[in-house]
C-alpha cells in the first residue's frame, strides 16, 4: 500500500474512533474494540509518515501503547500535574491488563493484514510477468 492508502485508512479509523468515543457507551465496543483499533490507527499513521516499511512497526506501536498503559498504573499524569482534559483522555486514568491485550491484538491484526497485502502484491507482480 502507498502513503495515500495508509492515510485514508488512518482517517477512516480516526472517524470511527471519534464516533465510538462520542456515541458508544457499552461494555465491549468502546473499551475493547476501541483500544484494539487505536493501535491499528497509530500503525497506519506511522506507516504514512515512514513509508519505507519499518519491519517492527507493529511491535514498536505495541510497546508504546503498553508504556502509556503502564504510565496509568504509576499515575504519571497526576505526578506531572497534567490538568488538560484532552491529555488526560489520551493518557487515560486506569491501568488494565485487558487494555494491553487489546493493544496486542490490534498490532497483530495490523501486522497480519500488512503481511497478507504484501504477499498479494508480490503474487500479482509475478502474475503480471
Amino acid at each position: 500500500m502507498n502513503r495515500k492508502t495508509y492515510f485514508l485508512c488512518f482517517m477512516i479509523l480516526l472517524v470511527i474512533e471519534i464516533m465510538i468515543a462520542l456515541f458508544v457507551h457499552d461494555s465491549f465496543i468502546r473499551p475493547y474494540l476501541g483500544d484494539m483499533l487505536v493501535t491499528v490507527l497509530l500503525c497506519c499513521l506511522l506507516r504514512c509518515l515512514f513509508p519505507r516499511r519499518p519491519k517492527l512497526l507493529a511491535l514498536w506501536v505495541f510497546l508504546f501503547s503498553a508504556a502509556v498503559e503502564f504510565s496509568q498504573l504509576l499515575g504519571l499524569a497526576d505526578r506531572l500535574g497534567i490538568r488538560s482534559g484532552a491529555l488526560q483522555t489520551i493518557l487515560g486514568a486506569t491501568f488494565d491488563w485487558k487494555d494491553i491485550f487489546c493493544y496486542l491484538c490490534g498490532c497483530i491484526l495490523f501486522f497480519l493484514a500488512e503481511k497478507a497485502l504484501l504477499k498479494r502484491k508480490i503474487k500479482n507482480k509475478g502474475a503480471a510477468l
